[in-house]
């Protein structure tokens, strides 16, 4: 059997002048990077502005679990799918972070007959967005710490400094770090620490902004640290903002490239799924809504934590209106839930799959609970029985949902074709009446207990004392009427990620809430999040080699 790696590099590209040119986007609009990769000018934006917005899909799933899903799969094959029952349809995902990629969840290319391609350059430096992002993040940084060196006008205190610096990179090491040492003239000494690129705001900001312009003031608004006086100190405080514009002015320009059945990608942004909204950027959405009949886009982990960002937060700041989503479930990772042991996963039990259903139910249910009509897309696995398989499409079904098989791992386009199908009949049938959860101007605790009830499934929430004067601070700033990013585990409805299906009678816990001013969102802190994730024994990166030839090995 073929690896990731060996099918994508035996797949037949087109140039990308020529996914360009069906799209109707002239050279005029490309700045090339190679023969298969483009950033596609925001100047086409304004250009296609009174052109008609085609449908927008989101592609969501069940909570993650160790037996996979197959999201991001998923959606480039639906992309394709349509595409071959003459739809004209975009993928429009998030870029790879290099941290997984030479760690131990790998890509974000899709996987099997359903990859964007050149994935070895997607999942590696690709246009270098990220070191872009990761760039402009340590400039921030280093003119901090040289404002405190050079008198510290602001009256800055080193003990309140709430930015790190980041790295596209899982290393445990510069979790916590002290700086400035060696004597007065190599800085203040204080402590700080890294995070992963994608956790930057930095990110979220690129991700959420609607220009250049815009980016820029928002970056101006990040809150960076705090006076000796307690006041917030922002990035415009010391004049970065303009800075980090420059550097960061080719990476706002979405990336085109192309799946491996020529079907046009979009793949720009990255942002953190937990402490962020986890979406692609609204500007490479914005684009491929304008160029296709449909747009088909995803986000991070299951719908509690991965749609409700897109719906309460993406969707909010860039005015999109979904028409449909997707839940991608495997009968595997349903078995998960209901408890079945890892190695009892491919042995039927319909026992153990009714019980994991509820974990799916409570998300259909959720996905209906902000008007989006819902397709179930259950990725098939060899070991799936037809009893089981029946059994889960008839459960879908008397939830209103219809469910379809899904096999574009192995057939690419061929296996998403009744996916599709059945993707363009509800568009056409059923009226999405998209609105978001809660009121942006209801109180910090008020969203947080909706989000925690209605989408969750939580009896209610309760904030430690910590946060209680966090909220107490943050309505006192006047920053209270934000969406909320909640950050929790990805396992779990719950806070608990060893609560699985649709666990009960739980409550949720806020430890803190941290200010993404620049982003325009306060993030939740639930339990124990990893903003600098650590390399596992044997990591990824082991297998990984070029031979002398130039080809790619261990790369998935």
């Amino acid at each position: 059997m073929k690896t990731d790696v060996q099918i994508a590099q035996s797949a037949t590209m087109e140039p990308i002048s020529l996914v360009a040119e069906r799209l109707g986007i002239s050279e005029d609009h490309l700045e090339h990077y190679g023969k298969y990769k483009a950033k596609v000018s925001l100047g086409l934006l304004d250009k296609l502005k009174t052109q008609e917005d085609g449908k927008l899909i989101l592609v969501t799933a069940i909570s993650p679990t160790p037996a996979g899903e197959g999201k991001t799969t998923t959606n480039i094959g639906l992309s394709m799918g349509l595409n071959k029952i003459g739809k004209n349809a975009i993928t429009a995902i998030r870029e790879p972070s290099l941290g997984p990629s030479f760690g131990i969840k790998g890509g974000a290319a899709g996987g099997g007959y359903a990859q964007v391609v050149p994935m070895e350059d997607i999942n590696l430096h690709f246009t270098g967005d990220f070191h872009a992002i990761t760039t402009a993040h340590n400039l921030i940084s280093a003119l901090l710490d040289n404002h405190i060196q050079q008198g510290n006008d602001l009256g800055i205190d080193p003990r309140r400094i709430v930015w790190k610096r980041v790295l596209d990179m899982n290393d445990r090491a510069l979790r916590n770090v002290i700086v400035g040492l060696g004597g007065r003239t190599n800085g203040v000494p204080r402590e700080d620490g890294f995070d992963i690129t994608v956790a930057s705001e930095i990110m979220a900001i690129f991700c959420l902004a609607s220009d250049l312009k815009d980016l820029k003031t928002r970056v101006g608004e990040i809150i960076i640290a705090y006076k000796y006086d307690g006041n917030p100190v922002y990035v415009k405080d010391i004049k970065a903002q303009g800075a980090v514009a420059l550097v960061m002015k080719d990476a706002m320009a979405p990336n085109l490239v192309q799946t491996l059945e020529n079907t046009p990608a979009f793949i720009h942004g990255g942002p953190f799924a937990n402490i962020a909204h986890g979406c692609n950027s609204i500007i490479a959405t914005k684009m491929s809504l304008k160029l296709a009949d449909y747009t088909i886009t995803e986000a991070g982990f299951g719908a509690d934590l991965g749609a409700e960002k897109f719906f309460d937060i993406k969707a909010r700041f860039g005015d999109l209106k979904p028409d449909a989503a997707v839940i991608v479930a495997t009968v595997r990772a349903l078995k998960h839930h209901g408890g079945s042991p890892k190695d009892e996963l491919g042995t039927e039990s319909i026992e153990y799959l009714k019980k994991g259903f509820e974990n799916l139910e409570k998300h259909i249910e959720n996905i209906n609970k902000f008007g989006v009509p819902a397709v179930v897309a259950i990725n098939k696995f060899p070991t799936d029985t037809d009893q089981e398989l029946d059994f889960l499409i008839d459960k879908c079904r008397a939830l209103g949902a219809d469910a379809v098989l899904s096999e574009v791992w192995a057939k690419g386009g061929d296996g998403a074709i009744d996916l599709a199908r059945k993707v363009v009949e509800v568009v056409e049938t059923k009226e999405s009446n998209f609105k978001p959860i809660y009121d942006v101007n209801e109180s910090i605790k008020a969203k947080i207990e909706k989000i925690a009830v209605e989408v969750y499934g939580a009896d209610g929430v309760d904030f430690t004392k910590a946060c209680e004067r966090q909220i107490l601070n943050i309505e006192k700033l006047g920053l209270d009427k934000m969406p909320i990013c909640m950050a929790k585990t990805q396992y779990s409805l719950s806070d608990d990620p060893t609560l699985l299906a649709r666990p009960t009678g739980f409550r949720i816990t806020v430890r803190d809430i941290k200010i993404s001013n620049g982003a325009g969102f306060l993030v939740a802190l639930t339990g124990d999040i990893m903003t600098m994730p650590g390399l596992p024994k044997v990591p990824a990166a082991n297998n990984i080699d070029i031979l002398p030839s130039g080809e790619i090995i261990g790369l998935f």
